[in-house]
């Protein structure tokens, strides 16, 4: 699920934290790096169960119905066609699914059963629900085009449901966008015969990238005197205290990926920080960043210390 752009946010958002912080514990900020990308998966788990507890509410709502003393035509014979949606029938029956969320400790709908109350109203007083329900037959391409649609105008937008996440984990407020977007793509490409695994990918595409994670945290920190003189050495026209903290540590990340790591490719190495900083740092950052490590590179390549292999030489 993640990817190594994910994965060096993930090690920069940890590093700023160790150099705020007064407890100069390494080994301590490592497991808060693990854990931060254990937690995205949690917070991958609640968003996918949201899903299961609106069906189940919606089950909930027509029982109901039809239990009443007065009941309508329509409470004796409702439109199952919400209830009985593919997708959300795949996730409810998915035996895997239950098992990692329990695993997770992933209880939060049925103590704050509230948000799931405040999202099945969004969804039965839209637009897009009375445009689905205006049959009662479909088949699993409406249902999945339905889906799809209320996770992305209903559910990802909702500013309650931010609240709540914000208020549970600050953390998630960055991973959201990223569990949201995995999450939509899931949604986007299944289909009626996919195995229970499909919904419950791996957090990590391989060990590798869990290792990456560790060696980039570690090598950065312990190798924090040697990359700021590479980079004070190439920013003399500027003085440090007027470079951003985010961009010192980019730059440091970015450095020792290109000392440490001799399988990944300079250009891609030179993108990713650029992207991050465009995106977690001032408007000029990305040009001034790409200004210092173009200079590091050029160097490196005229002393021959640019220690490049494989895959890491295109």
């Amino acid at each position: 699920m993640l990817n190594r752009r994910h994965i060096r946010v993930k090690v920069m958002q940890t590093i700023y934290a160790f150099k705020g912080g007064e407890s100069g514990d390494f080994k301590n900020d490592q497991k808060f790096l693990l854990n931060s990308l254990d937690d995205m998966y949690h917070l991958y788990l609640l968003q996918l169960s949201l899903l299961i507890e609106v069906q189940k509410r919606v089950e909930n709502h027509l029982d109901k119905s039809q239990l009443k003393h007065l009941a309508t035509s329509e409470d004796k014979d409702p439109n199952r066609k919400l209830a009985n949606n593919e997708v959300l029938q795949l996730l409810k029956q998915n035996n895997l699914l239950k098992d990692t969320i329990r695993t997770y400790g992933v209880d939060n709908w049925e103590l704050d059963n509230e948000y799931v109350e405040v999202i099945y109203k969004a969804i039965i007083t839209s637009d897009l629900y009375k445009e689905y329900m205006e049959t009662r037959t479909s088949d699993f391409k409406a249902d999945k085009h339905f889906i799809v649609d209320v996770f992305k105008e209903i559910i990802a937008p909702n500013e309650k449901l931010y609240d709540y996440l914000e208020d549970k984990n600050l953390t998630w407020l960055d991973d959201l966008p990223t569990v949201n977007t995995a999450i939509l793509k899931l949604l986007r490409k299944s289909k009626p015969n996919v195995s229970d695994a499909y919904f419950v990918p791996k957090l990590y595409k391989d060990l590798d990238d869990k290792e990456f994670a560790t060696s980039l945290f570690k090598k950065t920190i312990l190798n924090t005197t040697k990359l700021n003189a590479e980079i004070d050495n190439k920013a003399k026209n500027w003085e440090a205290e007027r470079i951003a903290q985010i961009d010192y540590i980019l730059m440091q990340m970015a450095v020792c990926e290109l000392q440490k790591f001799p399988s990944i490719p300079v250009k891609v190495t030179i993108n990713e920080y650029l992207e991050i900083a465009k995106e977690y740092s001032t408007p000029k950052s990305s040009i001034f960043i790409n200004g210092i490590l173009d200079k590091i590179v050029k160097e490196y390549q005229e002393k021959g210390t640019l220690n490049k292999v494989g895959r890491g030489l295109m």
